[in-house]
């Protein structure tokens, strides 16, 4: 009996309302996930690249014609990491009590960043004989904790660890893009590299104020019922446009974000009568909602394609295993032993908290292809990315009993 019989007589009625039908399906699945892993803090990631694979092996069954999803992958990741960001950033609430914790998550993630690519990097020198260049670049995409994965699965963590959540894997895709590129653009260390990158930052800080300050006026004197896709779509194309010019816009998210959900305690006599009106509240709250749903849907389609691209055959390798496996454990050598010199305060359950996802598979499909390593495919990619998330799950779990240990005891 052939098991993709009913799979064959559908593809065979293929139509416009079938195509709808398995679109609206996958959301489903993926929201069905979503429930999933609340449930049992499984990220729900891994079931949609395990989705993505299955999908992957009935379209090569049924004879479909494979197509390249870089592109397609690069456009869906961009979006949705700009969403995800906000969706983090509007979240955070600033005040002066935070500067210990913004302090604290930024040197972890720098260090851990900096640490991780270096061990991965030397793992990568001793395995080949590329060059220091092509390793450390190749390292760096799996030295970045990955803010679409981690920011979501914490939502139900105490608050002190989920806001530490979100600004180390906010602040790590920032980090992680501004080295990669000075990496990417420069092979060489130099002091006109240096002063490069100290402009940049200046002016990528200088058109985040200018931007913030310009989008939040427009939000206040927006009066068409459609404006909160049309302020998105400006927010996407600042990013873009900033990126052209090899500029860290992801800060520009961050930065609006973080603007937004804290300009009702900005006091000052000036700053209140430009920005301040009534709807303020209601706007954000519609705000947080339509970036989180927007930020779902991307999120969604993003990871059932990387599945889909996945190839079967290389994950079955021994090499791409065991490289796997001596990345995951300079990932988490690297992470315990900076938490506990700049981080102490976190409780370990928060050290497992570093998947790899989004922003680690744009980075590797960054690299060109003059510069790729041997050893490093899209089935290396897929291992790290799944045993960091199954660690989360671990951690995630652990966090979970724990607070209700510390519940029953108070």
């Amino acid at each position: 009996m052939n098991l993709f019989l009913p799979i064959d007589l559908l593809y065979r009625r293929m139509s416009t309302y079938t195509t709808l039908v398995i679109l609206c399906g996958l959301v489903i699945f993926s929201y069905l996930f979503d429930l999933f892993a609340k449930r049992t803090r499984f990220p729900s990631v891994v079931l949609l690249l395990f989705l993505g694979i299955g999908i992957s092996m009935i379209t090569s069954r049924l004879g479909f014609e494979m197509m390249d999803t870089t592109r397609l992958l690069a456009v869906l990741g961009n979006v949705g990491l700009i969403l995800i960001v906000l969706e983090g950033a509007l979240e955070i609430h600033f005040d002066k009590g935070k500067i210990g914790l913004l302090k604290r998550a930024f040197l972890s993630a720098l260090l851990v960043l900096l640490g991780t690519a270096l061990l991965i990097a030397l793992t990568l020198k001793a395995l080949s004989d590329s060059s220091w260049y092509v390793c450390i670049l190749n390292a760096l995409p799996f030295a970045v904790i990955s803010s679409s994965i981690a920011i979501p699965s914490v939502a139900n963590m105490r608050k002190a660890d989920r806001e530490f959540v979100i600004y180390e894997s906010s602040l790590s895709d920032i980090l992680g893009i501004v080295v990669f590129d000075f990496v990417l653009f420069n092979e060489a260390v130099t002091s006109k590299s240096i002063v490069g990158l100290g402009l940049d930052m200046v002016a990528i800080v200088v058109i985040s104020v200018v931007f913030c300050l310009g989008l939040l006026w427009l939000m206040g004197n927006l009066k068409h019922h459609i404006k909160f896709f049309l302020i998105m779509s400006v927010l996407v194309l600042v990013y873009a446009l900033a990126k052209q010019f090899n500029l860290s816009s992801l800060i520009i998210v961050l930065a609006f974000g973080l603007l937004l959900n804290n300009a009702d305690r900005l006091h000052h006599p000036v700053f209140a009568r430009i920005f301040h009106y009534q709807r303020m509240s209601a706007d954000l709250d519609q705000m947080k909602t339509l970036t989180a749903e927007s930020a779902f849907l991307i999120r969604t389609f993003f990871f059932l394609l990387f599945g889909f691209s996945i190839n079967l055959v290389e994950l079955a390798r021994l090499p791409v295993l065991a490289l796997g496996a001596f990345m995951i454990g300079a990932i988490y050598f690297a992470r315990i032993g900076v938490m506990a010199l700049v981080a102490k305060e976190e409780r370990p359950d928060v050290q497992l908290i570093a998947p790899r996802g989004l922003i680690s598979i744009l980075l590797f499909f960054s690299i060109p292809a003059v510069h790729s390593h041997p050893l490093v495919g899209n089935g290396v990619l897929f291992v790290v990315i799944l045993f960091t998330s199954l660690l989360m799950s671990y951690g995630l779990v652990r966090a979970k009993k724990e607070d209700k240990t510390e519940a029953v005891a108070a």
